[in-house]
């Protein structure tokens, strides 16, 4: 239950678009370990948004780690992910969501949308996130998603790729007319003053309560998530368009051995599970450099996640319409 009171909604459209991208708004807060639980503020904040408009880039901005992956490809996050950033007085948990998918009915499919759906159910504070200056079909079906009792923050992503803010203000009174949002807030994720600007408005919804992580956690998931997730980030991001968004990986093996000469030693046998002999062969490339390349990166990101040495083995797999198999679906993971 939300304790604070929310702030007025603005009036003028062009109330929030006098901003000075010079003035770096961020606090660089640490945890006050010494606080009272009685004063301390904690909430639960969804990030939605269709595919592709940067949900990932802002949450791990928001965090200050990355914690979700990011690509060009849409539909990369699969599940739901939870960030957490304690500041001061303030834990913020994140929870960034798969885009809501429209265009196919396949099992995979029905399963992000669960995830989108569960995680806007019982939250303090909703983080709608679209392309500053543009709104089509799919913005609209997710903004139905969205309950009119739960306070939404439409966040105007990519404010740097519109030529002109006097632009916006026409399409910011469309928006006000389309949902009762709380405030709205242009920006671009990649911008550190307009992130701790938007941490600064989020702090003013949490609720008055203790907070749920330990000051120091960054994430309610494990490093074998995190683990497939930046192998699968990866996977993308060497394949670009080619490799249909159906692909994924599973951890077949994550073990800490001892080591004398590293502090940490983790091991990871992974596998590539695509459609197709054609993906297969994508994958792993001429004289498997591609998955080499794939490898190497992904090991080289973990080691620097886990501050530990990383010895990471990928294998290819083919798994014929397990897209569209609801059993499968679940076996890998999903929800």
């Amino acid at each position: 239950m939300n304790t604070k009171q929310n702030p007025e909604p603005i009036h003028e459209a062009t109330a929030a678009l006098n901003l000075d991208p010079q003035v770096d708004l961020t606090t660089d807060l640490v945890p006050d370990l010494d606080a009272d639980p009685a004063t301390q503020h904690c909430g639960t904040i969804a990030i939605v948004g269709k595919p592709n408009v940067g949900k990932s880039t802002l949450m791990n901005a928001l965090v200050g780690q990355k914690i979700s992956i990011t690509s060009r490809k849409a539909q990369t996050t699969r599940h739901r992910i939870t960030g957490i950033l304690t500041e001061g007085v303030n834990q913020f948990v994140f929870v960034d969501t798969p885009g809501f998918q429209t265009r196919h009915n396949a099992a995979l499919n029905k399963s992000l949308n669960k995830t989108v759906l569960g995680a806007v159910e019982d939250v303090d504070l909703v983080l709608f996130v679209v392309e500053a200056g543009r709104f089509n079909d799919a913005d609209d079906t997710v903004l139905k998603l969205l309950k009119p009792g739960v306070p939404c923050l439409l966040v105007a992503n990519k404010l740097d790729e519109v030529n002109s803010r006097a632009e916006l203000a026409p399409w910011l009174q469309t928006m006000q007319k389309r949902f009762p949002f709380a405030e709205f807030v242009p920006m671009s994720a990649t911008h550190k003053a307009d992130v701790g600007r938007l941490l600064n408005i989020c702090a003013k919804y949490l609720p008055l309560q203790p907070w749920f992580y330990p000051a120091d956690e960054l994430t309610d998931r494990s490093e074998k998530f995190m683990a497939a997730e930046t192998v699968r980030e990866k996977l993308f991001r060497f394949t670009g368009d080619e490799l249909p968004y159906t692909s994924t990986v599973v951890i077949d093996k994550f073990e800490e051995e001892p080591s004398k000469n590293f502090k940490r030693m983790i091991r990871i046998s992974a596998t590539i599970v695509v459609e197709r002999d054609g993906h297969k062969a994508m994958v792993i490339g001429d004289k498997g450099d591609r998955l080499k390349r794939i490898g190497t990166e992904a090991r080289q990101e973990l080691e620097k996640l886990f501050d530990a040495k990383v010895f990471l083995e990928l294998w290819v797999k083919v798994r014929s319409g397990w897209a569209d198999d609801e059993a499968r679906v679940r076996s890998f993971g999903y929800e």
